[in-house]
């Protein structure tokens, strides 16, 4: 285990900050976030995982401490993050690297993986995403992520937190104060907001084919492993049914007291996580 590093990597006109954790010697593995989320969910798998990985948990731009596209229609899309997540590796010069992908991470992974970046990707994790998303789950998220709130203090904040997050399933009060103070901005009249561009979402309408993609999803032949929470309406079982069917055919595992999508911010999540791990890189070797 170890404590983060911080750093703004310039990527692509834009600055992305990335946390940082485990020796740089070690194999690399980057934790790539949802949609409205920062790298800094990851902090209790990255630390967890960090005495054998060195594990990289980017900001994606518009999100977090990265900085804001002046572009969005082009910038905030799978393509174009996948090419940041590509100059992101270059830069720490890793060749080849573990993914583990929650939602939109790990859009961008197969994204990566069924295309010319594939040689990037040694395995991947899919936590609660797969090459088709439901119109009714897109809408549940554009009812909270395309609007910006206001919160007269941090405690009403975590409270927001809680219950818009509350899929993520059971997790520490540490996680949700951190989950807080990680997600939020003050705005000039010193209230808080949600710390990301709200312009995300045009992802939904600029580049909406990017959110079905079972074509790209059949050419993946790297390891994959899939995590889905039971009560998911971002992933049905349908959907899980066939992609453990088809393209890399990965192992299914289903986490029963969450939906969209599982935190991984347990104990027992990092041990099945590691144990995931384990498994992919075997198969890859």
């Amino acid at each position: 285990m170890s404590t983060p590093r911080f750093c703004f990597v310039p990527i692509m006109d834009h600055e992305l900050h990335v946390t940082l954790w485990g020796d740089p010697s070690n194999p690399p593995l980057v934790m790539w976030h949802g949609l409205a989320r920062s790298g800094r969910d990851f902090d209790e798998l990255a630390s967890a995982l960090s005495d054998a990985y060195f594990v990289l948990c980017p900001d994606t731009i518009g999100r977090g401490l990265s900085s804001w596209s002046d572009n969005p229609e082009a910038e905030y899309s799978i393509e174009y993050y996948s090419g940041i997540a590509a100059d992101l590796l270059d830069h720490f010069e890793i060749e080849q690297t573990g993914w583990i992908g929650t939602s939109m991470g790990g859009l961008i992974a197969m994204r990566m993986a069924s295309g010319p970046l594939a040689d990037r990707l040694s395995w991947m994790i899919l936590n609660d995403i797969g090459p088709e998303i439901p119109e009714a789950a897109i809408d549940r998220i554009l009812a909270y992520a395309d609007t910006q709130p206001e919160f007269g203090s941090l405690r009403e904040a975590e409270q927001w937190f809680r219950a818009a997050y509350m899929p993520f399933g059971p997790a520490s009060d540490g996680f949700w104060s951190r989950m807080a103070r990680c997600s939020v901005r003050r705005r000039s009249n010193g209230t808080f907001t949600t710390h990301y561009d709200p312009r995300i979402t045009i992802q939904f309408l600029a580049s909406s084919e990017e959110l079905t993609s079972w074509d790209r999803y059949e050419r993946i032949t790297i390891p994959t492993h899939l995590v889905r929470g039971a009560e998911s309406d971002l992933l049905p079982a349908s959907t899980a049914a066939r992609m453990v069917a088809s393209g890399p055919r990965p192992r299914l595992t289903e986490f029963h007291d969450c939906g969209h999508a599982p935190s991984l911010s347990r104990p027992e999540d990092a041990r099945y996580i590691r144990d995931m791990i384990e498994e992919l890189s075997a198969a890859r070797s």
